[in-house]
């Protein structure tokens, strides 16, 4: 019953918030990156994926050790340095003249990416009740997504209402950044953490409390399933290549993520209540029907179709993925074991990446989706055949 559940806590609709905000920031640019690199400073697909996956791996290898850092001290500072980092870097993607300026900036964009999102998520999970974790996690997604459709929406309007250029488009993306630094700053607090939960994390090493053979499993099917998931920029390719005109490209990013903001929440809410696995394979399954499609789509209104369906993918997913990490976890290795989580996933996007681009300029995008689609679906069946259900139950150290 709805009325039974707990309410969210204060902390949980705050780093909400904070991810809106940055991610307006953030996807004031993210759409229209492919564009800027490709066409305005004449890189190609594979420069593209290039950028894209040493971002993202940059972000990884931060993430693993934030998350372990952050099971032995305060977690917002990480938080907050995190959030600074990127919002300051962030804009001067605005001032890029060349393809390594780019790179340059989203690397260092990333590492504040990195020290944030395993500390970030480990301090959610003790913000949440353990029979909401799974809602708390989706409304946190619910957030992040919505930010992500204000920002090309409103990346749209500057383009079209005054006119600015791609550029004054990327610097004004300060502004909602310093927003999300000021609500981290005024109203998310540190949670604190029992007293027995505290002294084994600053004396025991890491292996006296191991992070379970389950949660290994669940990693390795995780890890398998984004050597097939390429970065989202080459979506956004395909749909220029469809005909989706460019003036409108923020607007189909936009309309994507609110889509995927809507799914959020109600897919968390679903997994507290049949388990995180069932919705986790049917989330893969809509991805690999997805790019088998995108594979074959030959006019504009597929590519809308298409990325409406991507979004339901996510929203099934997104938020669900970290729930079933704090589920097979021992509290007190909960940021360890996030770090992992993000190091994994992160870490496969530059294989995924580079090597989705060269396939797509070598073979063609027909191929390259193919490939992705066939990852996933045999991602789907290990998920299926490696990994138990994840235990609703409060055991004894895990809450």
């Amino acid at each position: 019953m709805n009325d039974a559940r707990p309410p969210l806590e204060r902390n949980v609709k705050a780093l909400g918030a904070v991810s809106l905000l940055a991610d307006v920031s953030s996807e004031m640019i993210y759409p229209l990156l492919p564009l800027f690199v490709t066409t305005v400073l004449g890189g190609g697909a594979a420069m593209l994926g290039t950028i894209e996956g040493m971002a993202e791996t940059t972000a990884s290898l931060l993430k693993l050790a934030s998350g372990w850092w952050s099971d032995r001290v305060r977690r917002k500072p990480l938080v907050l340095f995190g959030y600074g980092v990127s919002a300051i870097a962030r804009p001067l993607i605005g001032l890029a003249t060349a393809p390594w300026h780019v790179l340059a900036v989203r690397m260092t964009d990333r590492v504040g990416k990195g020290v944030r999102t395993s500390p970030r998520d480990a301090l959610l999970a003790a913000s949440a009740a353990p029979e909401a974790r799974g809602r708390a996690f989706g409304f946190h997604r619910a957030a992040d997504n919505l930010g992500a459709f204000v920002g090309p929406m409103v990346a749209w309007a500057l383009l079209q209402g005054p006119g600015l250029s791609l550029q004054q488009v990327f610097l004004w993306s300060a502004v909602p950044g310093a927003l999300s630094i000021a609500v981290l700053v005024w109203f998310v607090g540190e949670k604190p953490r029992a007293a027995a939960s505290d002294a084994p994390v600053a004396r025991v090493a890491p292996s006296a409390e191991p992070l379970g053979a389950p949660f290994w499993r669940y990693l390795a099917v995780v890890g398998l399933f984004t050597l097939g998931c390429s970065s989202d920029a080459f979506l956004l390719m395909r749909a220029s290549q469809l005909g989706v005109a460019t003036a409108l490209i923020p607007v189909l990013w936009a309309t994507h993520n609110l889509l995927k903001s809507l799914a959020s929440t109600p897919a968390g809410s679903l997994s507290d209540r049949i388990g995180r696995k069932p919705v986790i394979v049917v989330g893969w399954i809509v991805y690999a029907v997805v790019y088998l499609l995108f594979a074959r789509a030959t006019s504009v209104w597929q590519a809308w179709a298409l990325f409406a369906a991507y979004a339901l993918y996510l929203g099934l997913v997104e938020g669900v993925e970290k729930a079933l990490v704090a589920d097979l976890v021992p509290t007190a290795r909960r940021g360890r074991a996030f770090g992992w989580f993000n190091f994994t996933v992160g870490i496969a996007a530059l294989p995924a990446s580079v090597v989705f681009g060269l396939v797509w300029q070598r073979w063609g995008a027909a191929t390259a989706f193919g490939m992705g689609a066939a990852f996933a679906g045999v991602a789907a069946v290990g998920l299926i055949a490696l990994v138990p259900s994840a235990q609703q139950q409060r055991e004894p150290g895990r809450e």
